[in-house]
């Protein structure tokens, strides 16, 4: 895998610009683009700082299964919740999805 071929490969499909994701990680315009051109290389933290900007994890950014759906903002925020309750509350969870879902 190239890290800045699947940088710009994700960015594109989340209709981020190189400026929008500069702003959200920290890092400068030239970086990225510098990244995502292969003239540069990220380190770890550079890599963490970017794809916590893109909403996805780093397995997600190394996932080169081009099926892949991104979780949006709230779908995201429900996973959170759901992974923080106990397993009576997360199966009251479940079954109120199923309910809704017949509905």
């Amino acid at each position: 895998m190239i890290v800045g071929e699947r940088l710009n490969e994700i960015r594109q499909n989340k209709r981020i610009s190189i400026y929008k994701l500069a702003q959200d990680s920290g890092i400068s315009e030239n970086h990225i683009r510098n990244l995502e051109r292969g003239t540069k290389s990220a380190t770890v933290a550079t890599l963490e700082m970017l794809v916590k900007s893109l909403g996805i994890t780093m397995s997600e950014f190394f996932n080169e299964d081009t099926g892949i759906a991104y979780l949006s903002p709230n779908e995201k925020d429900l996973l959170d919740y759901y992974r923080t309750l106990n397993g009576t509350a997360a199966a009251a969870v479940a079954e109120f999805c199923e309910k809704m879902k017949k509905q």
